[in-house]
């Protein structure tokens, strides 16, 4: 039994293109298209579901229940919620910021399935407590973690009846075990007869789902075969480099020197959120180009700690002192969410142009930079939903270099990127920081990628969580004085 058919989706138009090629899904039989961030796999699925940007076309056909539908007139959107389901990569972009999660989730049952507001509601939170959420029922989006907010748009996806999934980088942007819950949420739907395309650059969620994997490159595939078969003995050069790209196996390199004179000092911090200590007697002195790290579970202080050091937190107890003579846009954060960081109807160009104006930058370093970046010249002209979240994170991080800070606090930067890039792109971060004699502060559940980066460690959520490494092995050492 098929449940959706593809045959020779295309996509043409401006500098994106995707190859015709084609795939069906069957019931309990997951499809996962892997790639880097602009290898095609999410302009494949948006021609599928309907969503491609404005001036860019879809060709091909989409075969449901045996009926044909070309492709270029957008059927799917016809099918969403009582037939395809959409998760997308960014699970606030889909969430309504001014309704509550229950309501959300029962607008499926309710205008979809037909049923009255009572019974919508109460199959509502049914679904949240199956989901592991029902403590997420009565808030708003903006306060519910990446997790929760996946989980309550996994509801909502699922609300209308759909027995597809269409998932676009479901795990970004979450820690392991978050990144795990979403898992056992996928495979649930697959366990059930669902059918499941995933979109993904994340390899161990491709591994874990297993089923048929195509591996994508400029928008071809360029490997397929059974997800065992591809990521354990994969035989085009591509994959076998997308594979060697995880941090676990950079080759080691010695730390770049820095500077001795000191850009920010933090004594003795503490903080307390929702009646529970999340650190306390935290001291650090950074100097320039000093790259230091800081690892931990989700919650145990790692962004709250970083947003005090730039005064957008106040802390409990303890003092932070950074330069009075800079200028406070000279400390900047690299955001983890970066939808949340730009103005959903402002293209990027005028996102940048506002930036040069603003702080009489030179124009002429954005084209360099974007190059640096690998971000293509024709994304300018999009809004930020137009654009993969690894691309935005690379738009991110390019607005930021602009102003030249000399301290950087990163949160989670390269979550959102495919193996490859993330690498390129910790090395121009650390490059660029390096030549700009900027300190750099990173934040990352990925333990190799700290290890490789940092001149220094900070662990938190460990009882020994007031001591530093003193090597990017990660030595023990002493807490860094004042």
């Amino acid at each position: 039994m098929i449940l959706l058919e593809i045959q020779n989706a295309a996509v043409s138009g401006g500098e994106a293109r995707v190859e015709p090629l084609s795939f069906s899904l069957r019931p309990g039989e997951p499809f996962t298209l892997l790639g880097e961030t602009g290898s095609g796999k999410s302009l494949l699925a948006q021609s599928v579901i309907g969503t491609l940007p404005a001036g860019l076309r879809a060709s091909g056909t989409l075969i449901i229940d045996g009926t044909p539908h070309d492709l270029a007139s957008r059927p799917a959107k016809a099918l969403w919620g009582h037939t395809l389901g959409i998760l997308p990569q960014e699970p606030w972009l889909a969430l309504d910021p001014t309704m509550r999660a229950e309501q959300q989730v029962a607008e499926g049952y309710r205008f979809v399935r037909g049923n009255d507001k009572a019974t919508a509601m109460r199959a509502a939170r049914d679904d949240l407590r199956d989901l592991g959420v029902e403590q997420a029922a009565r808030r708003l989006p903006q306060a519910l973690s990446g997790g929760m907010a996946q989980r309550v748009a996994f509801a909502a996806a699922r609300a209308g009846g759909a027995n597809i999934i269409v998932a676009d980088e479901p795990t970004k942007g979450l820690d392991v075990a978050r990144r795990d819950e979403v898992i056992a949420l996928l495979m649930r739907e697959v366990r059930a007869g669902g059918g499941l395309l995933t979109i993904t650059h994340d390899i161990e969620l491709a591994r874990q789902i297993g089923g048929e994997v195509a591996v994508m490159l400029h928008g071809k595939i360029v490997e397929r075969g059974r997800a065992e078969q591809v990521l354990n003995a994969p035989r085009h050069p591509y994959t076998r480099r997308l594979l060697a790209a995880d941090p676990s196996r950079w080759p080691p390199q010695q730390p770049r020197p820095h500077g001795d004179s000191v850009v920010l000092e933090a004594r003795s911090l503490g903080k307390s959120r929702g009646g529970r200590q999340l650190f306390s007697n935290r001291s650090l002195r950074i100097h320039a180009g000093e790259v230091i790290g800081i690892t931990g579970p989700s919650g145990c202080g790692k962004s709250s700690f970083g947003d005090i050091l730039l005064g957008l937190l106040s802390a409990d107890v303890g003092e932070v002192r950074r330069d009075p003579q800079l200028a406070a846009v000279k400390y900047q954060k690299l955001f983890q969410d970066p939808p949340s960081a730009f103005a959903p109807k402002v293209t990027l160009r005028q996102t940048l142009d506002d930036v040069v104006r603003l702080h009489r930058l030179d124009r002429a370093r954005i084209a360099p930079l974007m190059a640096r970046l690998k971000l293509l010249p024709g994304l300018l002209d999009r809004y930020p939903g137009e654009v993969s979240g690894g691309e935005l994170q690379r738009f991110a991080l390019l607005r930021v270099l602009l102003l030249d800070p000399v301290f950087l606090f990163a949160d989670e930067p390269t979550s959102r990127l495919d193996l490859l890039t993330q690498r390129q792109t910790m090395e121009l971060l650390v490059e660029v920081a390096a030549e700009q004699n900027c300190a750099l502060l990173v934040v990352s559940h990925d333990e190799a990628l700290i290890e490789h980066i940092s001149h220094r460690r900070i662990r938190f959520g460990e009882e020994d969580a007031a001591r530093l490494s003193g090597s990017p092995q990660g030595v023990p050492g002493e807490a860094c004085p004042l």
